[in-house]
């Protein structure tokens, strides 16, 4: 092989890796805002079954476990909603907005991440005015089908029922009071327990236990415009 040919090869090798890295980066600029579009609309389908006799689910705060973005919301109680007829002004069209009246706090739901086996496992809990656990539901992960994925099985999801910030904790074998470890998938398991819900739940009683002055500043602004009315 002579010297042109071999540098016909390498000028054909990086045309390719050239044109495939631009077809790549078109793809994922087609379909990046389509996924983002799509993980935003199960979360907040999701948010509305962690709490369902709340009127609606209401974004107070921001966190990072994981160096990750979440977000944590309170649950509003209405003893009354009003729905008013009002104008769309971007389509002129008529549309309902609905009014919350003598709105109440029942509780709180706050995403959080756990490091898994093979991949962070992203989670909503909700808990009650007294920080107990009602429901949690695993949104993403990607851990060990067969092994892992059993933390979306109902039989582990319904463990978390009832649960406080001391009784969070993975035991393997039965257990009267914690959360019985999966089988096979401790690792998983704690990631969720201990990694997850625990330090959600922890961050929601360190922000918001006793209604103390974090609170009060990262809801004030919004009680002032009326948001809670």
């Amino acid at each position: 092989m002579t010297a042109k040919d071999m540098m016909k090869i390498a000028i054909n090798l990086v045309v390719i890796y050239v044109l495939g890295g631009l077809l790549l980066a078109f793809v994922y600029a087609k379909t990046s805002p389509i996924m983002f579009i799509k993980a935003k609309e199960e979360k907040e389908a999701a948010l509305k079954t962690m709490m369902p006799e709340a009127d609606k689910i209401e974004k107070i705060g921001d966190w990072s476990p994981h160096h990750k973005h979440a977000e944590y919301y309170a649950a509003i109680k209405c003893s009354e909603v009003k729905v008013h007829s009002i104008k769309d002004e971007k389509t002129g069209k008529m549309i309902e907005e609905k009014e919350c009246m003598n709105a109440e706090e029942i509780g709180y739901v706050v995403e959080g991440f756990g490091k898994g086996y093979s991949s962070y496992i992203n989670i909503l809990v909700s808990v009650d005015k007294n920080f107990t656990v009602k429901k949690i539901n695993i949104l993403h992960h990607a851990e060990t089908p067969g092994l892992g994925d059993e933390i979306e099985k109902d039989y582990f999801l319904k463990k978390f029922k009832g649960k406080t910030i001391d009784t969070l904790v993975i035991v393997k074998g039965d257990t009267a009071d914690k959360v019985e470890a999966i089988s096979g998938a401790t690792i998983s398991s704690r990631a969720v327990t201990e990694d997850g819900v625990k330090n959600g739940v922890k961050m929601l009683i360190e922000k918001l236990s006793g209604g103390g002055e974090e609170k009060k500043e990262e809801q004030g602004k919004e009680h002032d415009h009326g948001s809670h009315s």
